[in-house]
């Protein structure tokens, strides 16, 4: 997800335009690359008995499907004449003297950024003649952010997996907390009986991971909730709803990346003094 926030700086520090496309059935356009043996098709009338049948194409539910669709995408991007990156594998990156398109991967999702419509276009059309594609236009909705954009910025927010959050959680109606965690709390030396739905809290903490991708405000406490994934107990449960209540208050909140941008590196860290009550080692966060 770093890498998708990343590509999005760029194109907004530089006002280049952002599109989306898809594949419809983007795995059945892998070619195997080994032998791979089935069943006869039940009511398939032509197979004999002890018959089987040899895959030419790659199908859902194979494990090497996955491998064998990317690796006909990123041959197909590579005719073109796109440059895989070495560190991030699902990016790929074209230039022509003035002209350049960024092309980002998840799958079957494809972002494309770029300076100029006419070789945007031109690129899209190429796809399109290589897979079934699905123009989507400009981007608006990735992997559950809600992307919304302006001359200058662009806003992301997770407003919908918010509200889908509170709501698998029973806390539609519940008042919003003022703040994610308690300073004070005793999470770590908690003697209450252990939560009898684990999955249920794996569930919520995974979810709240995600989240945190738009909402840096919970990252501390999702981070102090996952010590607590393999036996949490009620009080984490009960820290874990106060997360949820707290998103209440702002479901739409999220991060805005900005034009202004100068691409230069800068952190920034806090920390406490000796909070762990077993081992008394401070927490650092940045």
């Amino acid at each position: 997800m770093k890498t998708v926030r990343t590509f999005l700086v760029v194109a907004v520090a530089k006002n280049w335009e952002l599109h989306q496309m898809d594949v419809h059935n983007a795995f059945l356009h892998g070619d195997l690359t080994e032998e791979v043996y089935m069943r006869v098709p039940p009511r398939f009338s032509r197979g004999k008995p002890g018959e089987v049948c040899r895959l030419q194409k790659s199908l859902y539910g194979l494990k090497q499907t996955p491998r064998c669709w990317f690796s006909k995408l990123a041959a197909a991007l590579k005719w073109y004449g796109f440059l895989q990156s070495l560190s991030v594998y699902s990016l790929f990156t074209w230039s022509k003297k003035d002209v350049h398109i960024n092309v980002l991967v998840y799958v079957d999702d494809l972002i494309i950024s770029g300076n100029n419509s006419a070789a945007i276009l031109s690129f899209k059309e190429y796809l399109s003649s290589c897979f079934h594609m699905k123009d989507l236009g400009i981007l608006k909705y990735f992997l559950g952010i809600e992307i919304a954009r302006s001359q200058e910025d662009i806003f992301l927010s997770q407003r919908k997996y918010t509200l889908d959050i509170i709501s698998d959680t029973g806390l539609l109606g519940a008042k919003p907390a003022t703040f994610p965690l308690e300073q004070n709390n005793h999470l770590a030396t908690s003697s209450n009986p252990l939560f009898v739905d684990v999955e249920r809290y794996r569930r919520v903490v995974g979810r709240l991971m995600y989240l945190a991708f738009t909402r840096p405000d919970i990252s501390f406490v999702v981070q102090v909730l996952s010590q607590f994934i393999h036996a949490p107990r009620h009080d984490h449960w009960l820290a874990a709803l106060r997360v949820v209540k707290y998103l209440k208050g702002s479901p739409g909140q999220g991060i805005l990346l900005s034009s202004s941008c100068d691409f230069q590196l800068t952190g920034w860290c806090d920390s406490d003094w000796a909070i762990c009550p077993l081992t008394r080692r401070s927490s650092l966060d940045g």
